[in-house]
């Protein structure tokens, strides 16, 4: 999906749960959990997804071409001064492009940021499939009855992923056990659930 197409795509998911929202037998409390919480959270993930995509994957077409095109450039055997100066200056930019590239994927693991993300965001979309439709564990007689499971499972989703977070960010900067934010990290918005 283009990035143009992505504000739809959120708009649409956004206008889409809103909608079932609404049209659910439960207390403005319930509701507003399920828009405040679920739905923003899931959003959330799903920016994070593929802003993390994006990021990964321009860095590695960068190192993949760039890793390419350089041993082709030095393996050039050109003998005028003029142009040899050049197309060593050339090699020197690209690989210096290539070097940064990797570093900054290796830096930040944008791959591994949307490979978490987008796992979260299906697991939350899933899960609220599953509300919806009152299956699997919200196999009960309406969405009232089913709510508090899935308010606990809404929040332990987010919860193992904050903890994930906070486990590689503390591997990140040496420090196992210890919860520091790396560098660029992202955390999900904090808010505050309502109680059903």
């Amino acid at each position: 999906m283009d990035n143009a197409s992505k504000p739809n795509h959120h708009a649409h998911l956004k206008e889409q749960f809103e909608e079932i929202i609404d049209s659910l037998s439960l207390g403005d409390l319930q509701k507003r959990f399920l828009r405040d919480r679920w739905l923003d959270q899931l959003l959330w993930f799903e920016s994070k997804a593929g802003l993390n995509q994006r990021r990964y994957y321009v860095l590695r077409l960068v190192t993949i071409i760039g890793g390419v095109i350089v041993p082709t450039l030095v393996s050039l055997n050109v003998r005028e001064n003029n142009v040899a100066d050049t197309l060593a200056w050339i090699t020197f930019s690209l690989s210096l492009v290539v070097a940064i590239a990797a570093a900054l994927d290796g830096f930040f693991g944008f791959g591994e940021r949307w490979r978490t993300f987008r796992r979260t965001a299906e697991l939350l979309k899933a899960d609220g499939w599953q509300y919806f439709e009152l299956s699997g564990p919200y196999a009960a007689a309406d969405h009232a009855a089913a709510f508090p499971a899935f308010t606990a499972h809404t929040e332990t989703l987010i919860q193992q992923d904050l903890k994930a977070f906070i486990a590689q960010a503390a591997q990140a900067r040496g420090h196992p056990g210890q919860g520091e934010q790396v560098a660029g990290g992202e955390q999900p918005p904090a808010h505050s659930a309502p109680t059903a």
